[in-house]
């Protein structure tokens, strides 16, 4: 696995294959930034909650919209990738790495990462 770096303002990808989207070595996580990019266009008032560190749902594991019991929890990089982007940051992922990060809203703590076994074990 690697680092993934995508600038900003480069434009998104045009005509790929579902494997050139989802099989490369990014695993999808280009194809995530890219549909985060697009949702900061037509939901601004997430990309808000974004900029503020709120980690709102996003379709991955990591989202979160109400404080639990527990503190902790584990979220997939593909998350990061769409916050990233809500964020109107640089996509910029090392996917050897795990990414911790606290929720502002919620104050939990979510562990994000490309181990599917942690992931499918995650509640």
């Amino acid at each position: 696995m690697t680092k993934i770096y995508r600038s900003f303002s480069e434009p998104d990808r045009q005509n790929l294959t579902w494997e050139e989207t989802w099989r490369k070595e990014d695993k999808g996580l280009i194809k995530n930034y890219e549909v985060g990019r697009a949702l900061a266009i037509k939901e601004p008032e997430l990309a808000e909650k974004a900029k503020r560190g709120e980690l709102p749902v996003l379709g991955y594991k990591g989202g979160i919209d109400k404080a639990l019991k527990k503190k902790e929890k584990i979220g997939a990089l593909n998350y990061i990738a769409k916050w990233q982007a809500l964020r109107g940051e640089d996509l910029n992922i090392d996917m050897n790495e795990e990414v911790v990060l606290t929720c502002t809203k919620t104050k939990m703590i979510v562990t994000f990462t490309m181990d599917l076994e942690k992931l499918k074990n995650a509640n």
